[in-house]
């Protein structure tokens, strides 16, 4: 407890693909961010009560990977093509597995109804059991020390769903209604409620952190959304894809989330 404070840390996705160079998915900054975080943490190790961290999690086979689809000549799309429901119509794409087109096809049509992004295929990235997987060694290292308080961190895994793509931390982009683990996360939303401050890091601001603030905010009254901190300099955009993260910061900002750098963040409380 900070002074009787209850803070919080959610951090979402640390993980090598993302925050280590070599990644299969790496962040532009990534890595500086992942330091910053850790000299946080260590910092006011005594002082949070609570570390929440999501593992982005998959398998080769997933809707947003090349393997899973194919164009008319038989070549599986490029990274960071993105898949239509207008490209499906027209014969641009169909899935490798042709059991699974039925599905594949209703999964875009309702990705596009939520009106956040359409099908981006990735890099295979945070394959379960690989390096990529794993949290980076800098926020690992000061986990374990924070753990050597007999506090226990919370990690949760999210996109092993093939069918779906899974940026919050609260739920899948589509979820399936026989998968509980696309749902809501209710923890999550509680773990707010019941904070004074939750800390939000992570990677990648322009789409997991994202869209994990903006469930957590339309599950929450205006008062808990300003409970929520952005340490800003502890997470970055995908490249190509920066100006989502500052729209997500306006829009955020405008709804009652506060932002602070690192280094500013907890000396005043």
């Amino acid at each position: 407890m900070m002074n009787g404070i209850k803070l919080e840390f959610l951090i979402v996705d640390p993980q090598n693909d993302f925050c280590s160079r070599g990644g299969a998915l790496y962040v532009p900054g990534a890595e500086e961010d992942s330091k910053r975080l850790a000299r946080t943490i260590k910092r006011l190790r005594n002082k949070i009560c609570h570390i929440s961290v999501t593992l982005d999690t998959h398998r080769l086979a997933d809707i947003a990977h090349p393997i899973f689809w194919l164009d008319p000549e038989g070549r599986h799309p490029a990274p960071y093509t993105l898949i239509t429901k207008e490209d499906l119509k027209k014969g641009l794409w169909r899935t490798t597995v042709p059991d699974h087109m039925d599905r594949a096809a209703h999964y875009v049509e309702e990705l596009e109804k939520n009106n956040r992004y359409v099908l981006c295929i990735w890099p295979p990235h945070c394959l379960i059991g690989s390096w990529g997987h794993c949290v980076t060694k800098p926020v690992y290292d000061v986990l374990l020390e924070w753990e050597g308080n007999f506090s226990l961190v919370d990690y949760s895994l999210k996109g092993l769903n093939i069918w779906t793509e899974h940026y919050s931390a609260l739920k899948a982009d589509v979820e399936d209604p026989g998968d509980p683990s696309t749902m809501l996360n209710e923890k999550l939303i509680n773990r707010l409620h019941e904070a004074d401050i939750m800390v939000i890091s992570g990677q990648a601001l322009s789409h997991c952190v994202a869209n994990s603030v903006r469930d957590l905010a339309y599950n929450s009254c205006t008062e808990d959304i300003k409970k929520i901190v952005l340490l800003t300099d502890t997470t970055s955009s995908v490249k190509g894809f920066e100006k989502l993260g500052i729209d997500f910061i306006a829009e955020m900002t405008s709804r009652g989330m506060q932002v602070c750098g690192s280094e500013e963040f907890g000396r005043d409380i």
